[in-house]
């Protein structure tokens, strides 16, 4: 090892994991499972809000993936399409502009109200608009919505002002799923923490219990029988209910699992998943079929805009090292922006090898001369950059302080951003504050290329000029062809071009394909994540004879 960093840290890990093994603490006095068919589900942070548009961090979509349904089911392996609340496969016009549904008519809501045609409507007509006045956003998921029909009382029809070959998969996601009129009624604050249940979904389990940002109780409904066609299991969920709780320290939730004082925990650090798993823990783990762990360059920064710099960092970065020394197999090197299980995936692993020999040839070339203290500098200026703490993403302080570690050899003052999640939120939305964002997106559909990086949903590269417009609108146009080239195979070849592209351009580099790690009890079986890895309970149960024999 190379630096003070390096030589210290698997002296720390050791100390982690000798707390994560035996702390038997429970997370609280009541996490515990006292009722038989009950589990007990850990989470690291708990629900910012239920709003289904919303639902793409990872604790909001862990809970509305279990009240939920959709009306099409996507198949976490094959990723295919299947009807789930729909009867088919929609028809859609030959330019994607026109979508109809057909749609079961014996659903209810956990408030006993019918889920019906018109309630359908209302729901994407919320979904596809967003509500200024309530401080609804739209849903990055579905582009081009113009308004729903009901055509009849088990017929839908949607309209889309351009092509939007993406809405069928958006359709299957938990940020499309269907909750009941009075929720819909709901302002921002209404899908809040504090008003859980009041937020009524027709899936297998009802919200019945919430203590403010530190526990949820999940209860099965006895009259659910509309599962996914698709799924292994039919009719109520084979659990009576789910416990969720805040753990946020891994060696609670490691020791919560050991003592069997919970079933499941989401968020284990690669180190400690051997350690589990020597304790006959099971380690599920999940890509999120999508867009890659990576490193987003804003290349309008005054620093970025030489494409020599972005280049020099690219080649600077000990990936391999990187993933050797904090993560497991369960986190394959990323050789794409997008994930190699991911829809229109192309291989660019060529781009990405480590020669820091030549990335200090570049920051010479480019003018960039070691200070005094090793730093860089070029008319006066520092080459300084600074990161933020992408704090959902697995380890990212730890791969930032070994990629700092890296950039201080080539004399880059690597500055990691500190602050909470609000802080984080807040100045990654200043190119002056952050110039190097990391993030990921989880969708499996091709349109997920379009969510990080467009200027219209997530825009990354802070891609927008004063006035709005793209700076680079030729990385824009490509984005635009992938949410509204008609044909499938006319979006892969546009999903294709923007990995190109941002290759070539040296716009980004991916780190590693994020799973979503769940660290299991060997009793609770049946359990799977779905398309994009968040938990679904509707199939898990608990094995009691295993139980007993352990």
């Amino acid at each position: 090892m190379k630096s003070p960093f390096r030589a210290t840290l698997a002296a720390a890990l050791a100390l982690a994991l000798a707390g994560a093994v035996t702390s038997c603490a429970s997370p609280s006095s009541s996490s515990a499972s006292t009722d038989e068919n009950w589990i007990t589900y850990l989470e690291p942070q708990m629900f910012r809000t239920l709003y289904p548009p919303a639902a793409g961090f990872y604790p909001n979509g862990g809970v509305v993936n279990q009240v939920t349904d959709r009306l099409l089911y996507q198949d976490p392996e094959t990723l295919q399409l299947s009807p789930w609340i729909a009867t088919d496969l929609p028809k859609i016009n030959a330019d994607a502009t026109e979508y109809t549904f057909n749609i079961r008519t014996d659903v209810t809501y956990s408030d006993g109200t019918p889920l019906t045609a018109e309630n359908v409507v209302a729901n994407f007509d919320l979904y596809g608009k967003g509500d200024k006045s309530r401080t609804l956003n739209s849903s990055e998921q579905i582009t081009n919505y113009d308004h729903g029909e009901v055509v009849d009382d088990d017929t839908v029809k949607f309209y889309f002002s351009a092509p939007s070959p993406g809405f069928a998969q958006a359709t299957a996601g938990y940020n499309a799923g269907l909750v009941a009129d009075s929720t819909l009624q709901l302002d921002n604050e209404g899908f809040a923490p504090g008003n859980a249940e009041a937020v009524i979904g027709s899936g297998p389990f009802v919200i019945t219990g919430e203590t403010l940002n530190t526990a949820l109780d999940l209860t099965a409904r006895d009259d659910y029988n509309w599962a996914p066609p698709a799924a292994r299991h039919q009719g109520r969920a084979r659990l009576d209910g789910i416990h969720y709780r805040l753990a946020a320290e891994e060696s609670t939730r490691a020791g919560a699992l050991v003592s069997d004082q919970a079933q499941i925990a989401r968020q284990v650090s690669a180190p400690v998943e051997k350690q589990l798993e020597a304790q006959g823990i099971n380690i599920i783990a999940r890509g999120t079929n999508s867009m890659n762990n990576q490193l987003a360059f804003r290349f309008n920064h005054p620093i970025l805009k030489d494409k020599r710099v972005r280049d020099a960092i690219m080649n600077g970065i000990n990936r391999e090292e990187i993933m050797r020394i904090l993560f497991s197999p369960t986190y394959p090197l990323a050789t794409s922006t997008v994930a190699a299980t991911g829809l229109g995936y192309k291989d660019q692993s060529a781009a990405y090898s480590y020669d820091p020999e030549h990335a200090t040839a570049l920051l010479d070339e480019a003018g960039w001369i070691p200070g005094e203290d090793g730093i860089r500098v070029k008319d006066g200026q520092r080459l300084t950059l600074r990161v933020n703490t992408a704090l959902p993403q697995p380890r990212s302080k730890e791969v930032q302080t070994m990629v700092q570690e890296d950039m201080r050899e080539l004399g880059i003052e690597w500055l990691i951003n500190a602050g909470d999640q609000a802080t984080q939120n807040a100045d990654a939305k200043d190119i002056d504050k952050i110039q190097v964002y990391h993030s990921m997106v989880g969708r499996a559909d091709y349109d997920a290329i379009h969510s990080l990086y467009s200027v219209t949903n997530r825009d990354v590269f802070l891609n927008q000029d004063a006035k709005g417009n793209p700076i680079d609108q030729h990385l824009e146009d490509l984005l635009t062809t992938v949410i509204s080239a008609p044909t499938d195979a006319e979006r892969k070849q546009a999903t294709e071009d923007v990995q190109d592209y941002i290759t070539e351009q040296s716009y980004s580099l991916p780190l590693f394909e994020e799973p979503v790690v769940y660290a299991v009890a060997p009793y609770l079986k049946g359990f799977s994540p779905e398309a994009v890895a968040r938990p679904w309970f509707y199939e898990a149960y608990i094995d009691h004879a295993a139980k007993e024999a352990q």
